[in-house]
């Protein structure tokens, strides 16, 4: 050891970690292999990581295979790895060796280090606590990165996104009823159609947003399969017949989440099954919202050459050359976001595709990309909703004048006069400024009927 190193072994040989470092030479042999990104698994996989050696070393104790003052200080240093107390100790970039063996000895090396301490002894010494021998007892990287993938995004998408989702979809049932009265002129193709209500147009958004928040609940649930256990092909071998079902439960027990053993210990190792499904809502949802954010920048075009029947919150100022412009900057960053999951959702696709005999080993990049789409999906519609949505105003008059204006007014004459002069009565109005009211009156058109067939209010509907 010198001021700046110490000299640590492995398989392969000696070599030199910072001295202040509770990772071992694995770690820092990755740190030199992988200098790509500078990007790391986030803080949820981390601490999904720390509950898996927790509850591996605790059920390795109880199955009697692992000696209790090991077993203790492994289960205190998993702690503070769960509370993020060495978070800047995993250092390995996102684009890894395959499978994630570097992740889970970076997470095996720093905690065998920080229990040697809590032993007594010194930083990176193994010689009381192993960082494979008992650390990884019983495990194989090839099911602790699965597992702790499905424990992180299960607690991403239940604890960050699925509250957020409730929220916006609030909000959105909350305008639908103020824009209720509100007449506008629909707009398909993007021209003109028929008449609708803004809150009918708001309740679709709602329900959307519903729809996205059910099917991402469902497929969510498919995480809840974890193949502690299966080791490093699925036939459990080196860990004790009782040890896979007693850690399981204690990860449930752990988390207050219902993980259970998978249906099938191959499958689960073989593919990434639910990681790929969760994506899917995840990019469907993407879509929607995706939807949600281009129509309300639509709507909100202008103030005076554009739609102008919203009014979105001014955040800040939008131009830096045009004095007074203010842009959708929320709806316009919730776009971006929408298009970063799709990618995501390219990206981990392609990876689950990879899936080769008994593992497939793209895991790293498929669980940074799936939780990178959680956290940015959860935050994004979080602000978006908070600082546009919630503050949006709708103007009346406006909508009223391009629903009055609309030529697609004539559909409703089609059972009075036909389609084919509805269509010149359509035609003329555009053609001359006049609103359909004023040429099929023109035209001699009864002004009762006139009345009925032209309330615009009706022609919304009860829907």
């Amino acid at each position: 050891m010198n001021e700046q190193f110490r000299v640590s072994r492995d398989s392969l040989g000696e070599v030199k970690v910072p001295v202040d470092a509770y990772y071992g030479p694995q770690t820092e042999r990755a740190k030199h292999n992988f200098p790509i990104s500078g990007l790391r698994l986030p803080r949820r996989f981390i601490r999904a990581q720390g509950i898996i050696k927790l509850c591996a070393a605790r059920a390795n104790h109880a199955v009697g295979a692992l000696d209790g003052e090991v077993a203790g200080a492994i289960i205190s240093a998993a702690q503070e790895v769960i509370n993020g107390d060495f978070d800047h100790q995993f250092v390995v970039d996102v684009y890894q060796a395959g499978a994630g063996t570097s992740q889970n000895m970076n997470a095996n090396e720093v905690i065998a280090s920080r229990a040697s301490e809590l032993l007594g002894g010194e930083r990176g010494d193994t010689s009381r606590v192993h960082p494979n021998d008992h650390v990884n007892m019983a495990q194989s990287t090839n099911d602790t990165i699965h597992v702790a993938l499905n424990i992180a995004a299960f607690e991403g998408i239940y604890h960050d996104l699925l509250p957020v989702l409730k929220r916006f979809e609030d909000t959105l049932r909350t305008k639908a009823a103020e824009f209720d009265p509100i007449v506008k002129s629909g707009r398909t193709h993007l021209q003109d159609a028929v008449p609708i209500r803004l809150g009918q147009e708001f309740g679709g958004y709602a329900q959307a947003v519903e729809n996205r928040r059910l099917l991402l609940e469902k497929t969510a649930r498919s995480l809840l399969e974890i193949g502690l256990g299966g080791n490093a092909v699925g036939t459990g071998i080196n860990a004790h017949p009782e040890y896979s079902e007693t850690a399981i439960r204690m990860i449930g027990e752990y988390t207050g989440v219902g993980f259970v053993p998978p249906q099938n210990f191959f499958t689960f190792v073989q593919n990434p099954e639910a990681a790929v499904g969760v994506s899917g809502a995840l990019r469907a949802l993407a879509i929607t919202i995706n939807k949600i954010s281009n129509d309300l920048r639509l709507l909100a075009s202008g103030p005076r050459t554009g739609f102008a029947e919203l009014k979105l919150p001014a955040v800040q100022p939008g131009s830096s050359i045009m004095p007074g412009k203010v842009n959708p900057v929320m709806a316009e960053m919730m776009n971006m976001i929408c298009h970063q999951v799709i990618g995501f959702d390219a990206c981990i696709a392609s990876a689950g595709g990879q899936s080769q005999l008994e593992l497939n080993v793209m895991m790293p990049v498929l669980a940074y990309n799936l939780l990178q789409a959680i956290h940015i999906l959860a935050n994004g519609i979080s602000a978006f909703n908070e600082k546009c949505v919630r503050g949006l105003e709708a103007d009346a008059e406006r909508c009223q004048h391009f629903a009055e204006m609309s030529t697609a007014l004539a559909t409703s004459l089609n059972p009075l006069v036909g389609y084919d002069r509805a269509a010149e009565i359509a035609k003329t109005a555009y053609r001359t400024g006049r609103t359909v009211r004023e040429v099929a009156k023109e035209q001699g058109i009864d002004e009762a009927a006139l009345q009925e067939l032209l309330d615009i209010r009706s022609l919304t509907g009860n829907h």
